[in-house]
């Protein structure tokens, strides 16, 4: 059996996430294309960085024998975390990455700085939301015609938080993207 193990993602991993996760938006079968080009075009590699720049573990990267596998990708959402997309590769499929990298998920945000995990989910994927509920995930509420008019169940998980601040969420503004591209400017 295979060593699983995860990690925060590296500037050096952005190219691959980039690309990975494109395919699996791409070949889903639980999204409409108005929904898989909204969601192609919004998590560019721009908005890749920015999540790496606000948190390195807003990008997991499971590992199987020290190999990417799979990643989760999630940013902060208002004192929750949200998780935009959880997947395996193509490659490591056949492995427990997916079981793995939700436990490992969970064990490194729960007591922290966020009050809940949630995410969004097909209501025709069985298999994501028999995994959530597996790992503690409630399935709250069913959001007809959410995004772009397809359902949507809103799955959230409670977590203990520890900290008395809030993150102010992805979105750093223009101000922000400027001090980003002068920093990269000048090396700092």
């Amino acid at each position: 059996m295979a060593e699983m193990t995860i990690r925060a993602a590296t500037p050096g991993d952005i190219d691959l996430i980039h690309r990975e996760l494109m395919d699996v938006i791409a070949t889903s079968e639980h999204y409409n294309d108005r929904f898989k080009a909204h969601e192609m075009a919004r998590l560019n590699k721009t908005f890749l960085r920015i999540l790496l720049a606000l948190d390195p573990w807003h990008i997991m990267i499971m590992c199987a024998d020290g190999v990417p596998g799979g990643a989760m990708v999630s940013g902060p959402e208002c004192g929750a975390i949200f998780r935009y997309w959880s997947w395996v590769f193509p490659s490591h499929r056949a492995t427990k990455l997916g079981m793995f990298g939700m436990r490992e998920f969970d064990a490194h945000w729960d007591n922290t700085r966020f009050h809940k995990a949630y995410t969004f989910v097909r209501p025709e994927n069985e298999v994501a939301r028999m995994l959530l509920r597996r790992y503690g995930y409630k399935e709250t509420c069913l959001m007809e015609q959410h995004i772009f008019g397809q359902d949507y169940m809103l799955i959230e998980k409670p977590y203990t938080k520890v900290s008395e601040d809030y993150d102010n969420g992805v979105n750093i503004g223009r101000l922000g993207l400027l001090k980003r591209r002068l920093k990269g400017l000048v090396g700092a």
